[in-house]
This record gives structure tokens, sequence and C-alpha cells, in this order.
């Protein structure tokens, strides 16, 4: 039961930040520095706070500041991550982008899983199948041809996303390490960003999106994902994450006024079942 919360509560969070991201960059509430900017310091901050008050005491505040926790290596793949996912939603669809991102996710992290001779059943590979399958049936009515440099950019980000997952599977520490990641990845935004501080555009709402997606769907939910990481393959991992796009369709539908489609239903089954199947495989 554990797991299952600490995974369902990770995956829900990441469609949330999806959502919270379309609001702000499609109602021009923020462009995409500004936003990634927000939204990796207050993730920082939110998590350090929350470091030490769950380990109550001044050596959690003295680790933060030693930076002791997370690493370099891990800090830089969320940093491109959350920069170049940002930038690319700029000259993507919502459709081509999902495809794009976690199809990279996808072919990182099995294909890293196999350099490594982690072996899957069949039925995990048949799950995969599946639920790709979905994935792509989901988004294929919205394809269209993506500019080139947007679709690098997202390729780029899944890529980063799918090896940040990867690097988080032996953690031991998955509040500690994520606060410390974040907080490596908030300096090197703060860093790039500052000679363009006077072309940033944020409105007061935007900069509310951005700290709840950097707090709330980002810092505590990359911290359950990492919590829940030790107990997943990284097939398992990598399929569970298609389950985003589902999420985060239905919630465009009650938070965006989006239409509910027959396909989204479709692919759901076909995303969900895949999911189930890899998931029983794995037991198996």
């Amino acid at each position: 039961m554990k797991i299952f919360l600490y995974t369902t509560f990770a995956l829900v969070a990441f469609a949330f930040n999806s959502i919270l991201c379309r609001l702000a960059l499609r109602g021009e509430e923020a462009d995409a520095a500004g936003f990634t900017l927000v939204r990796l310091v207050s993730g920082a901050v939110a998590l350090i706070a929350i470091n030490y008050v769950v380990k109550r005491g001044r050596r959690a505040l003295t680790d933060v500041r030693a930076i002791d926790t997370g690493s370099w290596p891990s800090a830089l793949f969320l940093f491109a991550y959350a920069i170049c996912f940002s930038f690319a939603y700029l000259g993507l669809t919502t459709a081509t982008g999902a495809l794009i991102l976690f199809g990279c996710v996808q072919f990182t992290m099995i294909g890293m899983s196999v350099f490594r001779g982690e072996r899957s059943a069949m039925l995990e590979w048949m799950g995969l199948i599946l639920a790709f399958s979905g994935l792509i049936y989901l988004v294929f009515p919205g394809l269209s041809s993506p500019p080139l440099l947007s679709a690098l950019l997202m390729a780029i980000a899944g890529v980063a996303w799918g090896f940040y997952t990867l690097r988080g599977t032996g953690s031991e520490d998955p509040l500690g390490d994520t606060a410390g990641n974040f907080l490596r990845a908030a300096l090197m935004v703060v860093i790039i960003a500052l000679p363009f501080l006077s072309q940033i555009h944020l409105s007061t709402r935007g900069a509310v999106l951005a700290v709840l997606s950097g707090a709330v769907a980002s810092g505590v939910g990359y911290t359950v994902w990492y919590a829940a990481l030790k107990y997943h393959t990284s097939t398992r991992a990598a399929v569970l994450q298609l389950a985003v796009p589902v999420i985060a369709a239905v919630g465009g539908i009650v938070f965006l006024s989006e239409v509910a489609e027959l396909r989204i239903v479709i692919a759901s089954v076909l995303i969900l079942g895949g999911i189930a199947a890899t998931v029983g495989g794995k037991k198996r």
C-alpha cells in the first residue's frame, strides 16, 4: 500500500506540474526562463525547510549548508530537464511535446537497463509495448511537424529526466538528496539568469503557478518519487511514468476546460493496462 500511495502521488504531482506550466505559458503569465527560475528556486527553498523540519535539528540545516546531500550530476540533469522542458513548449503542441518527452524517457531508462544487464520478463516487455502504443494513440491526432529546435530541446529534457530518475533508484535519503539536487539546480539557473533578469516576464499569477510547480508538484513530488524508486525496476519505473499523460489529460478537462474525447478513454485503457501487465510481469 505504501508503494502504491508513493507512486500514485508522484505521478499525479508530475501531471499537475505539466498543467501548471501550461497555465502559465499559455496565458502569458510567465516566460519560460522566469517560470523555470521561480520553479527551481521555490522548490529548493521548500525542500530545505521540509528537510530541516523532518530531521528536527540543526544538523539537518548544517548538512544543507554544506550541500552534503544530492549530487552535481543529478542536479545538472534536473536543471537540463526543467529549462529544456519550458523552452520546448514555446514551439510545440502539448501532444507533440508529450510524445517526444516520454518517448525519450522510455528509450533512455530501458536502454540503460539493458546496458546494465537488467533482465525483464516477456510480460513486462508486452506491457511496455501496449502502454507505449496507448501513448502514441493518445497524442497522434494532435501531431504536427514540430520545429527542429523545439523538438531537440524536448528530447534533451526527456533524456535528462530519464537519467535523473535512474540516479535516484539507489537513494537512501530521498528528501535530503532531492533538496540537495534542487539547491544545486537553483544555483545553476540563478547564475545563468542574472544577466537577463530585466528581460524576464512574470506576473503575480505566473509567480504563484511557478511556486506551486516548484514547491509542491516538483519538490515534494520528486522526493516521493525518489522514495518510490527503490521498489521499482528501471523498466517498470519507465512504464509507470506513461500514466502521467493520462492523468494530465483528465486534469486538463477539469482545470483547463478541455474537451473529453473517446480517444482519451481508449488510450487510458491501453496505457493503464500496459502498466498493470508490466507490474504483474515483474511480480511473477
